[in-house]
């Protein structure tokens, strides 16, 4: 009920009552929204000095419960998530949505050489396609994909990743990690959005979010359109427009 100004209390008729607005909401419509296939997104988090990991890799409690949230509602609006060899030997992430309500992913890794441990919780047959792009083709489960050069031979290019990805159905790819993977997309001009998570942390020391192509001039740098929202805890979720 709100009070008009002479005093009276008044109800509002039903499309004009405040209703309570999901602050992330507008974060996620460039993925609900977009046509065009294919769609990338990359995400990373980071501490205030831009680090993912301490100089021994470890990295999981960086960004906290929220951060978590927010990677895993990501992962439930993608088709297809990418991530390279380094994080699953690091991490052993199960790349599902565990935290939120919606369907897991198909999984993809890059592991040319096959150094992935055939034990992988990636590989776990949950009912959700599984894509390895590697040269080795020894010990990978039945139900995996296996991509590699003898189908195409610069099959590890980021233009030919993501147009395999396209060709199997997945419109909306979400490159998750590691900073060399994501690195890798952004130099090759291929990620639309990426979804930048700074903690308040400082680490002072450790590996870098990411390590892209050398510049000489600041008029070379990249300056995308960018939204923020705070997030519960203090972490700042940057929404970067790679392609404006």
């Amino acid at each position: 009920m709100r009070r008009d100004p002479n005093n009276h209390a008044r109800e509002l008729p039903l499309n004009r009552r405040e209703m309570p607005i999901d602050p992330l909401s507008a974060l996620f419509e460039p993925l609900r929204q977009h046509r065009a296939s294919p769609f990338v997104i990359a995400q990373l988090g980071q501490s205030l000095d831009g680090r993912i990991a301490t100089p021994t890799g470890k990295s999981r409690d960086i960004n906290g419960c929220s951060g978590m949230d927010h990677l895993h509602r990501l992962r439930a609006l993608a088709d297809v998530v990418v991530v390279g060899v380094g994080t699953i030997i690091a991490d052993d992430p199960q790349l599902t949505t565990r935290r939120v309500p919606g369907r897991s992913p198909a999984r993809a890794v890059i592991d040319r050489t096959g150094r992935s441990s055939r034990g992988s919780k990636w590989l776990r047959a949950d009912g959700c396609d599984r894509i390895v792009f590697s040269e080795n083709m020894q010990g990978w489960p039945d139900e995996v994909e296996r991509i590699g050069t003898d189908h195409d031979p610069d099959i590890f290019e980021p233009a030919r990743l993501i147009a395999a990805l396209a060709a199997r159905g997945h419109r909306i790819i979400l490159i998750e990690g590691g900073s060399s993977t994501i690195s890798r997309f952004i130099d090759a001009r291929l990620v639309n959005r990426i979804h930048i998570c700074l903690a308040p942390i400082i680490l002072g020391s450790g590996r870098p979010g990411l390590n892209l192509k050398p510049i000489d001039e600041l008029d070379e740098a990249l300056r995308p359109r960018a939204q923020s929202y705070l997030l519960d805890d203090g972490n700042i979720l940057y929404d970067c427009d790679l392609h404006t």
